[in-house]
């Protein structure tokens, strides 16, 4: 969660600061993290689905303190789960096909709403693709004890 509220994306990348940018962003992260585990899944199957388990009841947590009543929790977290679901595939598919359909992915998942600024997509797409390498590095230990390390956010107009 600390990783997805990292202002670059937000000022650099021109996400949207919105709740449902804010849980685009975050979606991005777990997807990161539970792709890496995937590496592993025999080891890490129940560290994925705990961490999915944790990342939907601070989602239902947090819709609760919004003052979303019983009824209405339910049917959010649904689509939610949709959402995330369909973004995960989405994420695994463009990784599949390169750099293109990941601009593509970036493009319909995390700006959806806004018009980015040039080179803001790419530069978010290129940090998916180094942190899935990134991540690939990182001691399966550290990342079962919660030691998970991220680059910083994009920033577009850094020389590449």
């Amino acid at each position: 969660m600390e990783q997805a509220r990292q202002p670059g994306f937000f000022l650099a990348c021109g996400l949207p600061d919105t709740v449902d940018g804010r849980f685009d962003l975050l979606v991005l992260h777990v997807f990161l993290v539970m792709h890496r585990l995937k590496q592993n899944r025999d080891e890490t199957a129940d560290l994925s689905q705990a961490l999915f388990d944790v990342l939907f009841q601070d989602m239902d947590d947090s819709l609760r303190e919004l003052g979303v009543g019983d009824m209405g929790v339910g049917r959010r977290i649904k689509a939610m789960a949709e959402g995330f679901y369909g973004r995960i595939l989405a994420y695994e598919r463009a990784l599949e096909q390169g750099a293109d359909a990941l601009d593509q992915c970036v493009r319909r998942n995390l700006y959806g709403t806004v018009d980015p600024g040039p080179g803001q997509i790419r530069a978010v797409a290129q940090y998916i693709a180094h942190e899935v390498e990134f991540l690939a590095t990182q001691d399966l230990g550290r990342l079962a004890q919660g030691h998970v390390a991220f680059g910083p956010a994009p920033d577009p107009a850094a020389p590449r």
